[in-house]
């Protein structure tokens, strides 16, 4: 074995074309011969400046023989290695898309130990330009800054892991700049529009009983439309919220909530408990809210989302999200006495300042 080299020893040498070039050993391979970086400089002066900074840069680093790798090669090692059994498989799908779409095509070649902030500063600022696929009509090209944040916060994580499995000295997206959090503004049915959505649900005798539960609990999409029946406690008037549905691939998977606090046990309104009962009198499945063609699955999010758009449009009220089906609940709620703490466990909240903040404001 090589015999190993301090890290910090190097070379400064002048080179046969003119140019004062100096090394620094950085770390060391598996067999024990030294890992270098190299700077350059066209006097021995601005070689010396440069060098003392390259020092600084790398002081206590003893990087692997594995900081040769490409980042793409890292990225593929990181989901598979790390990221793989510590999210949802829908959420290790959507990683792989933004990865494969975004950061790989334009920084995938780049060496690993060479990755700087600015270049990944250039990446966000084009793919933020050019990086949506399709053509929007308002948008044209560009990406939505949520977007940009979410694959910020995802290379973040990848490049924290190799500065742990030390592949790198820091994490070169510290320094960037991002898009602030531009969340669209939620849109809350007041009680008229309430009541000429409910006069429309009313008239949908297939839907009536799945939006008059959204509307007196607030679930998330992907949690009412897993509900099963051993949720429900009859005697009780309670209902169990432990799963959800997740899109995947143009149908569904059936997975965990949200958040830990997502699983959790509400109790139903008294409408809602007699609903559900004579509800489950004629189930013909495990679940509450069966797909209408195929009674054995659930029903999909995506079907519920559609048949929403349907109702408001019937009614003839604002075009709004399905979540904010879930904010017209939660603002009606307030409004109507429950307090915070309250509400934040029927949502699912971590905490009840959240649940505050959110919509002590909204009218």
């Amino acid at each position: 074995m090589a015999k190993r080299r301090p890290n910090g020893d190097g070379l400064v040498r002048k080179r046969d074309d003119g140019r004062w070039e100096g090394r620094i050993v950085v770390g060391h391979k598996n067999d024990g011969n030294p890992i270098y970086r190299y700077v350059f400089g066209g006097t021995q002066k601005e070689l010396l400046e440069k060098l003392h900074g390259s020092i600084e840069n790398y002081r206590d680093a003893e990087l692997t023989e594995d900081c040769k790798m490409s980042l793409g090669e890292w990225l593929n090692c990181w989901m598979n290695e790390y990221a793989l059994f510590t999210v949802r498989e829908s959420t290790w799908k959507g990683y792989r898309t933004l990865l494969e779409n975004y950061v790989k095509p334009y920084l995938g070649e780049k060496p690993l130990a060479f990755l700087t902030t600015a270049d990944i500063q250039k990446m966000y600022n084009k793919v933020k330009l050019q990086g949506r696929v399709k053509n929007h009509p308002i948008h044209g090209h560009q990406l939505a800054d949520s977007m940009v944040r979410k694959i910020h916060m995802l290379l973040h994580e990848a490049l924290d892991a190799a500065v742990n499995r030390r592949l790198l000295v820091k994490n070169p997206t510290n320094g960037t700049t991002i898009p602030k959090n531009n969340y669209a503004p939620k849109q809350i049915l007041n009680d008229a529009q309430l009541d000429h959505f409910l006069k429309a649900v009313q008239g949908d005798d297939i839907w009536r009983d799945f939006f008059y539960t959204e509307l007196t609990t607030g679930l998330r999409r992907g949690e009412i439309c897993g509900l099963k029946w051993q949720d429900f406690d009859t005697k009780n008037g309670v209902l169990n919220i432990c799963r959800t549905l997740h899109k995947d691939d143009g149908g569904y998977t059936v997975g965990e909530t949200k958040t830990g606090a997502g699983t959790r046990t509400i109790i139903l309104p008294p409408s809602t408990a007699e609903l559900m009962h004579k509800r489950k009198q004629t189930a013909v499945g495990e679940w509450i809210f069966h797909n209408p063609v195929k009674p054995e699955e659930p029903v999909n999010p995506d079907s519920a989302y559609r048949r929403m758009k349907t109702l408001l449009k019937k009614a003839e009220l604002p075009s709004i999200r399905f979540h904010d089906l879930r904010h017209t609940f939660s603002t009606h709620a307030l409004a109507g006495g429950v307090d915070a703490k309250t509400l934040s466990g029927i949502l699912g909240h971590t905490n009840a300042s959240f649940t505050l903040d959110t919509y002590a404001c909204v009218k």
